[in-house]
């Protein structure tokens, strides 16, 4: 069974088991994270398709940990003006494992 779930403005395909990096959420570690916007649930029988979402259904996990990505480099100029800026940034995320998925 697998579904896919919305979250952060980013849809993800989920099977139960599956350790997922989401934008970051506000929970604490080793919290349990719920998700009910659901679009998608596929199963043997067949799928089922939300209008956006599909209604009672859920998708439940846990978060194993917050932390922020890899570095990237930003750099902007404009052309011909000395005009420069160098920056950093670091995405900050949350890891979750799928537990189960109710439809």
């Amino acid at each position: 069974m697998y579904a896919v779930i919305e979250t952060g403005g980013k849809q993800y395909k989920v099977e139960s088991g599956d350790v997922i990096y989401v934008e970051k959420l506000d929970v604490e570690e080793n919290a349990k994270v719920n998700f009910d916007k659901v679009l998608v649930v596929g199963s043997d029988d067949g799928i089922k398709v939300g209008d956006p979402y599909i209604k009672g259904a859920k998708v439940a996990g846990k978060a194993l940990k917050n932390g922020k990505g890899k570095k990237i480099t930003v750099f902007t100029y404009k052309a011909k003006k000395n005009e420069k800026r160098k920056m950093g940034h670091r995405q900050p995320y949350t890891k979750i494992e799928i537990g189960t998925i109710k439809a």
